[in-house]
């Protein structure tokens, strides 16, 4: 190791020591039973400190999975036997998700699996779905007995799926990334893409000339080639690029394409958060040539290595999320940036913050709190961000404010169709759990969670602990509604939750009209195909139902969307023959 990179180590540790140093302060100001301070493991890298025990899935207890559903929301647990319940004993935390674009059907979730909740020592779960996630299958882990963490999935143009997870002998950490053509069920045998802790990837679908370039970061300080952190495959997968460096070398963070290929980068870094963009990495015939390293204020930073006080006490609040507008609307490349932060401008434990650049990067508008709440103490942790096809950003988070004084977290959402001018009020799409559940063992519930978004809402992987031990579960937001032209929607307008559903083969549609508007009702594949209408007339104001025979359709999710005026809503349903 040179010297050069022997300081910066240092420096690293260093920043860490001053995040956990910062973060227990806040516990402690906090007062209560949850600000007493406990020990942690040695540091908060990816190793294994127990040994890998077999356990026989089928030799464990079974109990009821958790499932759950909402007019905006519907959840349903992942980590399940091949009868779809509950396994008693094990653990599953740090969720991310690929989603087929051919086929939205077609899901895989990959995650932190524990065989046993008695020992730290970690695998890299996966499940799948092909009915739009109302069921999931859970066949097991890649590679059983190899150590595994830190698991990112994506998915290319042509539905193939990529799982890149961490691995760590000795010490020494690198990643392989494996793929999958059928939806998650098999994976291939890995390929060799560096890596190191804390990574993350995106696989370019945007059709331009890095269509299907994987990209992929991490931390430098913890790097399979340091100090790089930095690679690309321009072949689909099949090998990956030397290591490069990254300007300020940023970290816990995320990366994605613009319209036309472009690459941005966006993390803490020496300089504060900081987005990094490349407009040669999407050419495979030119070196990755980064053209800026801008500075984003967020009013905050990344916390970290927290207390008992903080909600997951052994590991990060949140990581850096950049999204990018692809809309064809006035808000097409915008850039946005956001993170759960250790506020510098009050002593609020975390805020989820928000900025948005119009000029790829250049400059960044002030800081913008998502979270609506009026507490000082309550913590907004695990903030993530994604963006629809038609512009709209989704945000969720965490949430304490429905439990002073302690620790047990809500899931709250927001959304934005302004280019995050304006926000809607928060939505909590969850009951309250326990996040300590599972500590010291499983040591905290992950990094973050993971989440896609599309026209009618999003695709979520997060972890919880509704079943007493942590757990992996895939939701289904739907955005409650639009607005056109900057007007707000009306709020006597409705579209109700089909019933029964699933269903077979029919299914009843309530929805509400507030004023006499032309009504359109219809119904829609998953690839946005028209396969029947059920209105089509104006409608005075009032309550309506109207049923739909779906004896000449193939099983299936499907969607169904209600137009009148300046309302539209979506919504999702399952027929099952």
């Amino acid at each position: 190791m040179n010297r050069n990179h022997s300081a910066y180590w240092i420096l690293v540790m260093c920043l860490f020591a001053t995040l956990a140093v910062r973060s227990d302060l806040r516990a402690s100001l906090g007062g209560g039973e949850d600000s007493v301070l406990v020990p942690l493991k040695p540091d908060q890298r990816e190793i294994p400190y127990d040994e890998y025990v077999p356990v026989s899935r089928e030799t464990l207890p079974t109990s009821p999975a958790f499932k759950f559903s909402s007019p905006s929301f519907f959840a349903v647990q992942v980590n399940v036997n091949d009868s779809g319940r509950n396994i008693v004993g094990d653990a599953a935390n740090e969720p991310s998700i690929a989603v087929d674009p051919l086929n939205p059907s077609r899901m895989a979730i990959g995650w932190r699996q524990f065989n046993t909740i008695s020992s730290s020592f970690r695998q890299a779960g996966y499940g799948y779905t092909t009915d739009g996630g109302f069921t999931w299958r859970f066949p097991g882990v890649i590679e059983p007995g190899v150590f595994r963490s830190d698991p990112v999935l994506d998915s290319d143009s042509d539905g193939n799926f990529y799982y890149n997870s961490l691995t760590s002998v000795g010490g020494l950490f690198s990643c392989q990334v494996f793929k999958s053509t059928n939806g998650g069920a098999t994976w291939d045998t890995g390929t060799y893409a560096f890596g190191g802790d804390k990574q993350w990837m995106t696989i370019d679908k945007t059709g331009s000339i890095g269509n299907g370039n994987i990209y992929a970061f991490w931390t430098s300080a913890f790097s399979a080639c340091p100090p790089g952190s930095f690679t690309r495959s321009v072949d689909r997968g099949f090998s990956y690029q030397s290591c490069l460096t990254i300007p300020n070398d940023p970290f816990w963070g995320t990366l994605t394409t613009g319209p036309d290929g472009e690459l941005y980068v966006f993390g803490e870094s020496s300089i504060g958060f900081e987005v990094v963009k490349s407009t040669t990495a999407r050419d495979s015939t030119m070196a990755v040539l980064w053209d800026t390293a801008t500075a984003v204020d967020l009013d905050g930073q990344i916390s970290a290595f927290s207390g008992s006080g903080s909600p997951n006490p052994g590991g990060l609040l949140g990581q850096a999320w950049v999204a990018v507008d692809r809309s064809n609307t006035p808000t097409r490349g915008n850039l946005y940036a956001l993170c759960s932060v250790d506020r510098f401008s009050n002593f609020d434990p975390l805020d989820v913050m928000f900025a948005r650049s119009t000029d790829e990067g250049l400059t960044w508008s002030a800081p913008v709190r998502v979270n609506d709440d009026t507490s000082t103490t309550a913590w907004q942790w695990f903030g993530t961000m994604s963006v629809a096809p038609n512009g709209r950003i989704d945000v969720i988070w965490l949430d304490t404010r429905d439990n002073p004084g302690s620790v047990n977290s809500s899931l709250y959402y927001a959304y934005s169709f302004d280019g995050g001018v304006t926000w809607s009020s928060n939505i909590r799409l969850s009951n309250s759990f326990n996040p300590h559940l599972g500590w010291p063992q499983q040591n905290k519930m992950g990094d973050y969670f993971d989440m896609v978004s599309d026209d009618a809402g999003a695709h979520l992987a997060w972890a919880g602990t509704f079943n007493g031990e942590q757990d992996v579960y895939y939701g289904r937001i739907t955005t409650p509604t639009s607005v056109a032209e900057g007007v707000q929607a009306p709020t006597d307008f409705a579209l109700f939750q089909n019933y029964p559903n699933p269903f077979n083969p029919r299914t009843k549609i309530v929805y509400r009209v507030g004023s006499r508007e032309f009504v359109e009702l219809g119904v829609y594949d998953v690839l946005g195909r028209e396969v029947a209408t059920l209105v089509n007339e104006v409608k005075q104001p009032g309550r309506y139902e109207v049923t739909w025979d779906a004896s000449s359709v193939a099983s299936g999710v499907y969607l169904y969307r209600l137009q009148a005026g300046r309302f539209f809503e979506s919504r999702r349903m399952l027929l099952l023959r």
